[in-house]
This record gives structure tokens, C-alpha cells and sequence, in this order.
């Protein structure tokens, strides 16, 4: 377990879901001055502008995705960025609230179904209950004491929104291996002219500059920084693994509104402990087998392990993270490994 909490990839599936559940308590205390589809909007831009302009800083290096990654891209900004806000809010206008928070709960069942039947990620019992006992998890913390959902049309609108966004999530996963900054930036780029849009249809105004910029602000760590982890939790340990670690987000949102003055309740300790199984049976995983890489030519961070075995024109230290247009060998080998972006053979 210990080996799998020094993942890089589990490491930022966790603190992508600490980002964006600290982001829901925040968020709420803006609702009183901005209503939430203008919310939406400005958590969307916040999260494209900041990133945006991080990058014009360092002068981060432009992306050049091959050509078979641009349609996997355009499709994940089109159901994540475009079609799954506008379902949502469809849902949302329709629906009461608390049945909106538990049918939520699907996008983290959507992008675990849709990796393991439909892309064909590797997957076993102990992932799979590990799954269950996570999600279980988020339904009991979002279950309050009565739940309506209203007319069926607004119940499968939020469905969509959920499929939308896992097939978002794994459509990501084919483009995870390059920079995540730009992708999220992108992304955000998308999401938050659509939300705004959407917002001043429905009829809202623009709130105040100061809660504006906090809107944006918390739009930049819960959703743009969050999504920039999350990529790159894609990138190391694969969809439904980062997205079962992701599914925990409402969990530590909970324990802020905790520490923001709201009182400790039964669910929230019943959600803690059936999440704790379920990252406990994911970090426990043993996955180990033969299995051949074919060879390939790209571009991203890496550091010189049994993967990347290559020549440079001048030494780089051993362990040392850097970044360049290299070609993998052929090879054939037996290793413990998750289904990173490395390791997409079949089974």
C-alpha cells in the first residue's frame, strides 16, 4: 500500500478530489450573491484564464498532438465541455436538488464502465468492489434525509450530463500523455464561454467584481488545478482508477463544511468508511504479468527508467524529470504495473 502512495498517479487522483471537493463548500458560499449557472461560468473561466495565463508566463512550449489524437481531444471537449454543462443545467432547472446530488454519483460508475467495456481497460474483483465501496460512499454522504427527484425527463438529463462526462474522462486519457496544463487550459477555455452563455439565456447578471474574481479564483484551484492533477492521474494509473480515487471528492468537501461550522453526522462517518475499503482495496492491488511494447515515437515528461532506456547528446542524471521527442523500443518484459499510458495491451 505504501508502494502504491508513492504512485505519482495516485498521488494526484487524491489531491485532485481534495481540490475540487474543498471547491463544493467554497462554491456554496458564493451562492448567495451569484446564481448558479452564472457560478458554473465563471468556476469554467477561472479555471481557462488562470491556466492560460500560467502558461504565457513560463512560455510553456506549444503542444503538437499526432493526428489521431486531435479527434479524441475535440470529442472530450465537445461531451465535457459543451454537452455535459448543458445537460446538467437542463436537469438542475427541473429537478429538486437533493435528487440532482445523488444522480450525480453516475459519472464515477459512467467512466469506470466505459473503460472497462468499452476501452477495454484492464480491470479485476478487487478494483471493481474497490469501485462499489467508493461510490457507495458518495451516495450515502449525498443521501440526506429525503430525496425527490421529480418528472423522469430531468433525471435522465443529469444521466447524460454523467455519461458525457465519463466518456469525456476516457476520451482524455487518450491525449493524457502530453501536457496536462494545456489540456486543462483548453478545456476550462471551452467549458466557460458555454456556461456564460448559458447563464445570461437563463436570464442571469453578471454579480459584483468581488465575487466575480472569487469565483474565478476558486474556479482555478477546484476545477482548473484539480483537472490538471487529474490528467495526469489519467496519464499513470489509468481512467477508472483515477476516477474511483476522484469519486472521493465529496468526502473532503464534507470534512471543510465540517471545519467551516457545519456538524459532524452519521452518514459522513458511514461515507468515510466504506471510501476508506475501497482506496484501501485499490491501493493494495497487485497487477503483474508478461506483456510486450511495441514501439513508438513521442513527447513527454519522463525520467530514464526500464521504459525509457535512451540515448541523449549530453548526460542526464539518473532520476532526473525531462522532456523531448523519443522513441520506445520493442520489448518484452514482466513487471508490477497499472494501466498507465505506457501500458494499454490487452488482456
Amino acid at each position: 500500500m505504501l508502494t502504491a502512495l508513492r504512485s505519482r498517479g495516485v498521488q494526484a487522483a487524491l489531491l485532485s478530489a481534495v481540490l475540487f471537493g474543498a471547491g463544493t463548500p467554497a462554491a456554496k458560499l458564493l451562492l448567495d450573491a451569484v446564481s448558479p449557472f452564472m457560478l458554473a461560468g465563471l468556476l469554467y473561466t477561472g479555471s481557462g484564464l488562470g491556466l492560460g495565463l500560467i502558461r504565457l508566463v513560463r512560455r510553456s512550449p506549444r503542444v503538437h498532438l499526432a493526428r489521431g489524437e486531435r479527434l479524441p481531444l475535440a470529442g472530450a471537449i465537445a461531451f465535457g465541455g459543451v454537452l455535459g454543462p448543458v445537460l446538467l443545467l437542463i436537469g438542475l432547472v427541473n429537478m429538486p436538488a437533493s435528487g440532482a446530488s445523488l444522480l450525480l454519483n453516475a459519472e464515477g460508475v459512467a467512466t469506470a464502465l466505459l473503460a472497462w467495456f468499452v476501452f477495454r481497460e484492464n480491470f479485476d474483483r478487487r478494483i471493481a468492489l474497490g469501485m462499489l465501496a467508493i461510490v457507495a460512499g458518495a451516495v450515502v454522504l449525498t443521501v440526506p434525509a429525503g430525496i425527490a427527484f421529480g418528472s423522469a425527463w430531468p433525471s435522465l438529463a443529469i444521466l447524460g450530463a454523467c455519461l458525457s462526462w465519463g466518456i469525456d474522462n476516457n476520451l482524455t486519457r487518450k491525449v493524457a500523455i502530453h501536457d496536462a496544463s494545456w489540456l486543462a487550459a483548453v478545456k476550462g477555455g471551452v467549458a466557460g464561454p458555454v456556461n456564460l452563455v448559458l447563464a445570461f439565456v437563463l436570464g442571469a447578471e453578471l454579480p459584483a467584481v468581488g465575487n466575480v474574481a472569487a469565483a474565478m479564483v476558486v474556479g482555478f484551484f477546484a476545477y482548473g488545478v484539480s483537472l490538471v492533477l487529474f490528467i495526469v492521474a489519467l496519464r499513470h494509473v489509468g481512467t477508472a482508477r483515477a476516477g474511483a480515487y476522484y469519486s472521493v471528492a465529496p468526502f473532503f468537501g464534507a470534512v471543510l463544511a465540517i471545519v467551516l461550522g457545519e456538524p459532524v453526522t452519521v452518514p459522513l462517518v458511514v461515507a468515510g468508511v466504506l471510501m476508506a475499503v475501497g482506496i484501501w482495496l485499490h491501493l493494495t492491488e497487485r497487477h503483474e504479468h508478461e506483456h510486450t511494447h511495441e514501439a513508438v515515437t513521442h513527447d513527454h515528461w519522463h525520467h530514464h527508467d526500464e521504459h525509457h532506456q535512451h540515448e541523449h547528446a549530453e548526460p542526464v542524471a539518473v532520476g532526473t524529470w525531462h522532456r523531448h521527442v523519443h522513441t520506445h523500443e520493442p520489448i518484452t518484459h514482466t513487471h508490477e504495473h497499472y494501466p498507465d499510458s505506457h501500458h494499454r495491451h490487452t488482456h
